[in-house]
C-alpha cells in the first residue's frame, strides 16, 4: 500500500542510554556533544535492578564477561546506574543548552521517578513492551508521550499494545510506535524497513506518529527510514566504539551523528514538488543547453 506523507523536519534522538560508562560527567559530555551534532533529544536509560531481574538473573555473570562493569549482571547494572536526581539533573543540564531530554523506563518505580521529573516523552523499550502495568502507569498518570518500540514483538502484541492505549480518550494521541529490530548490532538484511509500510497500514490514525529506531551501521537506512515516514530517528550515540560495553559498536559516533543529521535535513528539502514546470536554477540551464532544431541559411 503506497501512502503520501506530509514530510516534516525530521527529529532526531541520541540515545546515550550508558554509553556514559557510569560517569556523570561523560554524560554530561555526550549531551553537549548531541546538541553540537544537532540532534533534537538526548536519550537515557532508567532501571531499578533489584525490581525488574530475578534473583537468578541478578547474580549470574555477564553473558559477555569483556563489557562487565561487574562481577555479576546485578552488579554490572547497578554501576551503570544514575539516581532520579542525576536524572534530573541531566534533564535540567539539556534544557540549559537547548537540547531535549527524555529516557526509557524499564520497571515501575524507574517510571514513577521519571514521571516526576516531567520530560516531554517517555520510551518504553522493545524488552518491556509486554508490562501492561508498566504501560498502564503511564498511560494514566503521566500528560506526555509514549514512545513505544516494537523489537522483538508479535503482530498480535504489538496490536495489544495500540489497543490497550485506545481503551483511554486521546491516549492514541500520545503513542509513538517505533519499528525496530533487536540486535547489536542488527545485519541490514534484518533491519526489515519495509515494516514501516506495514505499520502505518495497521496504524495511520490509531496512533500519534511512527518512527525508527536503528542498531544498525551507518547511516544511509536511516534516511530510507525517513522518506518511509518515520517522523523520529533513533540511533545509538558514542564518543567511542571501541570503549567497553555492549552498545558502543552499534553507535554513531560525533561524525556519523554529524552526517545522520546533515543528511536527514537535506533529504526533508528535496522532498518536495517542483513549484514551477521550469524551475529558475533550470532556466539558465534551458536557454543554454536546450536541444533547437538547426536554422538553415541559403
Amino acid at each position: 500500500m503506497a501512502f503520501t506523507f506530509d514530510y516534516r523536519k525530521p527529529l532526531v534522538v541520541s540515545e546515550i542510554g550508558c554509553n556514559h560508562l557510569g560517569d556523570f560527567d561523560i554524560a554530561k559530555e555526550l549531551i553537549k556533544l548531541s546538541k553540537d551534532c544537532g540532534a533534537d533529544y538526548a536519550k537515557f536509560q532508567k532501571r531499578n535492578s533489584r525490581e525488574l531481574l530475578t534473583d537468578e538473573q541478578y547474580n549470574t555473570p555477564h553473558p559477555v564477561p569483556y563489557n562487565a562493569y561487574g562481577a555479576t549482571y546485578g552488579a554490572h547494572r547497578e554501576y551503570l546506574e544514575f539516581t532520579w536526581e542525576q536524572h534530573a539533573d541531566l534533564k535540567e543540564y539539556c534544557e540549559s543548552i537547548g537540547i531535549g531530554y527524555t529516557t526509557s523506563v524499564w520497571d515501575m518505580t524507574s517510571a514513577r521517578e521519571i514521571i516526576g521529573i516531567k520530560p516531554d516523552f517517555i520510551k518504553v523499550p522493545s524488552a518491556c513492551n509486554n508490562h501492561f502495568d508498566l504501560l498502564k502507569l503511564l498511560r494514566d498518570e503521566y500528560k506526555g508521550d509514549i514512545h513505544v518500540s516494537s523489537g522483538m514483538t508479535t503482530l498480535d502484541e504489538l496490536e495489544s499494545i495500540v489497543s490497550f492505549f485506545e481503551e483511554t480518550d486521546q491516549a492514541k494521541n500520545r503513542l509513538v510506535i517505533y519499528n525496530c529490530t533487536s540486535g547489536y548490532p542488527v545485519p541490514f538484511k534484518d533491519i526489515c524497513l519495509l515494516e514501516i509500510n506495514r505499520l502505518y497500514e495497521h496504524y495511520d490514525h490509531r496512533v500519534k506518529e511512527i518512527g525508527f529506531s536503528g542498531h544498525h551501521l551507518g547511516i544511509a537506512v536511516d534516511i530510507a527510514a525517513y522518506t518511509l515516514g518515520a517522523r523520529w530517528i533513533e540511533r545509538h550515540f558514542t564518543k567511542d566504539r571501541t570503549w567497553k560495553g555492549t552498545d558502543h559498536a552499534a553507535s554513531l559516533e560525533v561524525p556519523g551523528l554529524q552526517k545522520l543529521v546533515r543528511d536527514l535535513q537535506h533529504t526533508y528539502d528535496a522532498l518536495t514538488y517542483k513549484q514551477t514546470e521550469i524551475l529558475d536554477i533550470e532556466a539558465v540551464q534551458r536557454e543554454k543547453l536546450k536541444y533547437r532544431k538547426a536554422q538553415l541559411t541559403t
